[in-house]
């Protein structure tokens, strides 16, 4: 038997701080073991189903999650109570993320490597949100920071 204490990612914290990841990370492993219908709504997932992904899920819960939603036994109340409580967070993310994308500049950063990896999160925080950022928008982006000494036409 597995040891049932490992977790496969980052728990859900009680502040809801990693809200948008773990959503990502619930519904790809849910989908991966055969258990993602048994998290939508009007889902006919059988009575198995629905507790190894309620088993999932309350193990991938801050211990006082845990507690405060003791009562439900259906993974689908539970993921859209979770959703009513924490899907706000989006209101919150993307005015930064879009901050954070105004005010990117490549020479801002010691190395080309850091800047991708700043731009790399900024985009996925963007595309969580339900903003699309393309390889055009990227680099237009980058380009349009340079420094007018380095840009040749």
């Amino acid at each position: 038997m597995p040891n049932i204490t490992n977790l496969e990612f980052d728990a859900l914290d009680n502040s809801g701080d990693n809200y948008l990841s773990w959503v990502v990370d619930v519904e790809m492993y849910l989908d991966s073991e055969g258990l993602g219908d048994a998290i939508k709504e009007g889902n006919k997932a059988t009575t198995q189903t629905k507790a190894k992904a309620m088993i999932f899920l309350r193990h991938h819960l801050h211990v006082d999650l845990k507690n405060e939603y003791l009562t439900i036994k259906e993974p689908e109340v539970l993921w859209s109570s979770l959703k009513d409580r924490f899907d706000h967070l989006k209101n919150v993310v993307l005015p930064k993320a879009r901050y954070d994308w105004t005010h990117l500049r490549i020479q801002d950063f010691k190395s080309v490597s850091e800047y991708n990896s700043a731009m790399f999160k900024i985009t996925s925080k963007l595309e969580l949100c339900g903003e699309k950022v393309t390889d055009a928008d990227m680099l237009e982006k980058t380009y349009s920071t340079f420094h007018a000494n380095n840009v040749v036409l």
